[in-house]
């Protein structure tokens, strides 16, 4: 698991929590042609790279969820820009070696009685490893439970390029 020892940085001080969860950007835009390309073109120039993305279409509104390699940053932005957006929690787990990585985490969470509410794949991951971003329904009894079990847990520093 990533400790904040690591970065020399302590969770509980950065966000109100004592533990290292992802910050996910939900954004709701009007269900027209184009407007994904332009949340995306709001990074350009910037140091801010999407690391995750999920999109849920409804008939008036679509709704796209953002990790990002610099969440502070890409917070002003998505503000800047007038966007009504809602601030979440997640946990990013590297997933581990073997044939069914995903049967590993779910059975863990299973036992702790911890749903699943969203899914989705990073596409920055250090060591290049598969990994995913969760959201459940109790996210300190996630993390503990993963954590216990020796999955590695990934912080926002792990999302960081090294050409930044």
């Amino acid at each position: 698991m990533s400790s904040d020892g690591e970065s020399g940085t302590d969770y509980l001080t950065m966000r109100g929590r004592d533990y290292p969860s992802l910050r996910q950007f939900t954004v709701f835009l009007e269900n027209r042609v184009g407007q994904l390309l332009e949340i995306v073109r709001r990074f350009e120039g910037s140091n801010v790279r999407i690391v995750a993305l999920s999109i849920n279409d409804a008939t008036e509104c679509a709704f796209v969820r953002f990790l990002l390699s610099e969440p502070e940053q890409g917070r002003e932005i998505l503000e800047r820009a007038g966007l009504a957006l809602i601030e979440s929690d997640l946990i990013g787990i590297e997933l581990p070696l073997g044939p069914q990585p995903l049967l590993q985490v779910c059975t863990a969470l299973l036992q702790a009685e911890v749903n699943i509410v969203q899914a989705y794949p990073l596409l920055n991951t250090p060591n290049d490893r598969p990994a995913v971003a969760l959201m459940t329904d109790n996210i300190e009894m996630a993390m503990e439970t993963l954590a216990r079990k020796n999955f590695r847990i990934l912080n926002e520093q792990d999302l960081k390029f090294d050409d930044d």
